[in-house]
């Protein structure tokens, strides 16, 4: 046996040397922000830089290839985020070691590369590891058992679920085989495919996929052309594997940085350990570790914190270690001075960390700043309202407190009420949100003291359909009259709020649904009045604002500059109103007409009449008709009409609307309307449309709220994220019900071993029980021999149940019999007689068989073997 390489730093490069030895070009590992993939947030595996190739849509010079590649899984489809810390194996970061056969070589290489690699070259023990193959892939096993001739004890056939991979609903996907350690007897769990699978005991260290099937939209499998492979093995499961421990972060890749942690904090490690009550400590210095690791990578390859997509989760991460630090203590700045241990510990293998270090503790230390200052006291506030508490949920009041005041976002809130075992209020949440937003538009809006009695003024000519600033030619109008505090006056000067009346203007004024324009009329950059709102009072057009620099007198031209990005917004709102009317004509009938509209840049608001609420059906016919018709980049065509002529041609008349001799008819296609708003060019500006909510406003009156364009967008990955949250807290309901489930079947079989003991036959002093139990699994078949072992004080005893036709057997001896008897010897002999094998310890065994039959006589001759190793 080889030596051993028990360094991480040398495991990754035996592991790159062992494949380019044999034919594979040593390929550097990608960002962690996938190139040219929408499909992914995060490069989470080592064979997405490999995907197109996979796919036959690019070549690469060489048919042979491995890897060290970064992953992060902490957004999106993979999401561990709030596990990591708490558990031996989740991670935000973690690094893929790959081997991949793009044609080349298949599953007789694959295996023996890894059976050779792990056995040969890093010295494990072949009766520690465990194999699996797909229940169907014969060629896999015949490879496994009579090539490298595996102990067929140590390997198990294993249904699609566990087995077989895909990249997709449809493509390239074949079985894969999977190689186990096990980390002995001491830990709880059964081998893979067993009933105990799910413990801890057998830790996959490899998965080898072999692609070698095209899966079609009905699901039928044809054989590839190129049959491919594709590997991972993660680097902090076999590193803790090579360096004798259990947990990830006890190994190399994770301690110098919790050291460096406790060190700033003061704490002991090894009496922290010792003492279960420091626990929380321990699971804080982990997360610590963990996200530094998360962090300086994403950094590293240009992510940067924000309140978006992969800057969000950044974003989040880092406010998920500094609340750790908090709770050790740490209410200074301490996270970016974690990168200096982490570039020691993995530039050697990644020098773009090394390259790119004074920027990501420059962008950390930043982070740390703007929210440790008021880190400490959103924790007050929270631990105040968890105080006041008389239930078991905070408030989406508070929930939205922290965010808006604290900068808390909700899954960090979330995060610290479910230490407590608490929940937090989301539909309260989302509430709140949506106050503050109508109080952000109304705030836009003005009070009485721009109120205009106003004197009669000629029209304004409104020139904004077209020209905000045509050709970079700017749009300017003559003052006719100024107001201020609502009266007539001749000049406004600096610092005053008022109102303007222009000959001409391309800012639109508030009507038809659709919000007035904002921005900015000025002469030259000696006087600039800012435009907050623009209003309509008979024929003329009102800008309301605040001069904030110079002074402007009635007869001054100014230049007229709208703000072009909040019309932009504005008008996408609009035309998705003109196409959402024509659609709820067309799914809930010409009824449903319009009863009022909202139309703003964030947002779109529609009212119309129906009677019932929509179903989801409806919702979702409706959406999916908008998006049809928006992905038809229909033209807006506009013509000037009569009314009459308008309507007599089919187009439709909008509520509350008065019109003159002459209107403007919008076209979108099969959209004809009257209107005079400002629109987009082409429906596919649009971009997207997605509705938010259905109401009910009044009786026969619904409303529905929309977003479109990067409204939409945020409004989908918004959901997402809460749709995952609500996903965890029910994960983690159902974890604490199966925790429940597993006390009641302690107990119960506490009171079997009571009834069980009274079966108990008696020779010369010692008790022999052999019996069948129903309804308990291993583990607490186990339990039950606990108390049998303290009831029959002497004894010998074998228990055994049977679930799908097949049979678990426990077998145990009191410490006094041990040095007579051996439970392993009596486990194996029950265990030949069921079709199985067992193992175990002189005073504890276990077994399994398929011959459920056999089990009854199996177990009566309990009773005569122990018999005759007495008397002997």
């Amino acid at each position: 046996m080889k030596k051993h390489y028990t360094s991480s730093n040398d495991i990754r490069s035996q592991f790159l040397e062992y494949f380019h030895e044999h034919g594979h070009e040593i390929v550097p590992s990608s960002s962690l922000v996938p190139g040219n993939d929408p499909t992914l947030l995060f490069t989470n595996a080592g064979m997405v830089q490999f995907k197109d190739v996979f796919l036959g849509l690019e070549a690469r010079p060489y048919t042979r290839a491995t890897s060290s590649q970064r992953c992060v899984r902490a957004g999106g489809k993979h999401n561990d985020l709030e596990r990591v810390g708490y558990t031996a194996r989740h991670h935000t970061f973690f690094e893929m070691l790959g081997n991949f056969s793009f044609g080349d070589y298949f599953k007789r290489d694959a295996i023996r590369f890894a059976w050779e690699f792990l056995v040969n070259k890093l010295g494990l023990p072949p009766q520690k590891l465990w194999v699996t193959v797909y229940e169907d892939d014969k060629e896999a096993e015949e490879i496994w058992l009579k090539e490298i001739k595996i102990d067929p004890a140590r390997f198990s056939r294993c249904g699609e679920h566990d087995n077989f991979w895909s990249m997709g609903p449809t493509g390239p996907c074949g079985p894969c085989t999977e190689i186990f350690y096990d980390h002995g007897p001491d830990i709880a769990g059964g081998p893979p495919g067993s009933a105990e699978a799910d413990g801890d005991r057998y830790i996959e260290i490899w998965n080898l996929v072999f692609m070698q099937y095209d899966r079609a939209a009905d699901g039928t499998l044809t054989p590839l052309p190129k049959p491919s492979v594709d590997t991972g093995m993660g680097l902090e499961r076999i590193s803790a594997v090579m360096q004798g421990v259990h947990n990830n972060y006890d190994t190399d890749l994770f301690q110098p940085l919790i050291k460096t942690v406790a060190q700033l904090s003061g704490i002991n490690l090894p009496e922290a350990f010792a003492q279960q009550a420091r626990l929380p400590e321990i699971f804080s210095l982990r997360v610590i570790a963990d996200h530094i690791r998360s962090c300086s990578f994403l950094i590293t390859d240009g992510v940067t914190p924000s309140n978006e997509g992969r800057g969000y989760v950044l974003r989040r991460i880092i406010r998920r270690a500094l609340r750790h630090g908090s709770k050790l203590g740490l209410t200074g700045p301490f996270f970016h001075a974690l990168v200096q241990p982490l570039t020691d510990l993995m530039g050697h293998a990644y020098p773009e960390l090394v390259k790119a270090q004074s920027q990501v503790e420059k962008v950390l230390r930043q982070e740390e700043e703007q929210f440790s200052t008021t880190l400490s006291q959103g924790l007050k506030l929270f631990e105040q309202v968890v105080n006041e508490l008389q239930t078991d949920i905070i408030p989406g009041e508070t929930v939205f407190k922290l965010y808006d005041t604290y900068g808390f976002p909700a899954d960090l809130t979330a995060d610290i009420a479910r230490e407590r075992n608490l929940m937090i209020d989301y539909d309260g949440f989302e509430a709140a949100m949506s106050k503050q937003r109508e109080r952000s538009r109304q705030a836009s809006q003005f009070t009485t003291e721009y109120t205009v009695a106003q004197e009669a003024q000629q029209p304004t000519e409104f020139t904004g359909h077209k020209n905000l600033l045509a050709e970079n030619i700017p749009d300017t109008g003559k003052i006719l009259a100024l107001y201020r505090d609502g009266k007539f006056v001749e000049t406004l000067n600096a610092g005053e709020k008022g109102s303007i009346v222009l000959d001409r203007t391309p800012f639109y004024a508030e009507s038809g649904g659709q919000v007035g324009d904002q921005g900015v009329l000025r002469i030259h950059h000696q006087s600039i009045f800012k435009v907050l709102d623009t209003i309509k009072q008979a024929h003329t057009h009102l800008h309301l604002g605040k001069l904030e620099k110079g002074s402007l007198r009635i007869g001054d031209e100014v230049i007229a500059e709208v703000d072009a990005k909040r019309r932009a917004a504005t008008v996408l709102n609009h035309t998705a109103t003109h196409l959402l009317h024509m659609v709820l004509k067309q799914v809930l009938g010409e009824h449903a007409i319009q009863k009022g509209s909202l139309v703003e840049p964030e947002r779109l608001r529609f009212d119309f009449s129906h009677s019932a609420p929509l179903t989801t059906e409806e919702l979702r016919k409706i959406e999916q008709r908008v998006n049809d018709e928006i992905r038809a980049n229909h033209a807006g065509v506009v013509r000037v009409s009569s009314p009459e002529e308008a309507i007599a041609s089919g187009a439709v008349a909008l509520f509350g609307e008065k019109y003159g001799s002459k209107v403007r008819v919008v076209h979108f296609g099969p959209s004809v309307e009257l209107c005079g708003g400002t629109h987009a060019d082409h429906t596919g500006d649009i971009g997207i449309f997605k509705i938010s909510a259905e109401t009910g406003i009044a009786a026969g009156i619904r409303r529905i709220e929309a977003v479109t364009g990067d409204a939409a967008l945020r409004h989908i990955e918004k959901r997402e994220d809460e749709y995952k949250q609500k996903l965890s807290q029910s994960e983690e309901r159902i974890h604490a019900l199966e925790k429940d489930i597993q006390q009641l079947k302690d107990k119960l079989a506490s009171l079997f071993s009571r009834d069980l003991a009274l079966q108990a036959q008696d020779l010369d002093g010692m008790k022999i029980l052999a019996t069948v139990v129903e309804g308990l699994d291993g583990k607490a078949l186990r339990n039950a021999m606990d108390h049998l072992k303290q009831t029959l004080g002497s004894a010998v005893i074998v228990l055994a149940t049977v679930k799908e036709n097949k049979v678990g057997v426990v077998g145990g001896i009191t410490p006094d019999l041990t040095d007579k008897l051996n439970a392993k010897e009596i486990v194996g002999m029950v265990a030949a007689q069921i079709g199985g094998k067992g193992g175990g310890r002189a005073d504890l065994a276990e077994a399994g068989g398929n011959k459920p039959e056999a089990l009854e006589k199996a177990l009566q001759s309990v009773y005569t073997w122990v018999n005759e190793r007495i008397k002997h």
